[in-house]
């Protein structure tokens, strides 16, 4: 996958690492991403990761959070 800049506004995307930067790349996409990135995201890692990443975050706007935290009860 190819980051937008604009996602990734305090770093260069181009050196994100997708497995050992996933808490910060799900944080990311789900506050800021397009729907595209979103169903790039939700293919590329693990529902349980997902789900921890948003339980666990500080970072995450409190709307995305509960939003997220109810569509990934399941």
């Amino acid at each position: 996958m190819n980051f937008r800049q604009s996602l990734f506004w305090d770093t260069d995307p181009k050196r994100i690492n997708v497995k050992k930067n996933a808490s910060y790349i799900i944080e990311r996409v789900l506050d800021f991403g397009t729907d595209q990135e979103v169903c790039w995201l939700r293919k590329a890692y693990n529902p349980k990761l997902i789900k921890k990443v948003v339980s666990n975050s500080r970072s995450l706007n409190p709307r995305t959070k509960n939003l997220w935290l109810l569509l990934l009860k399941k």
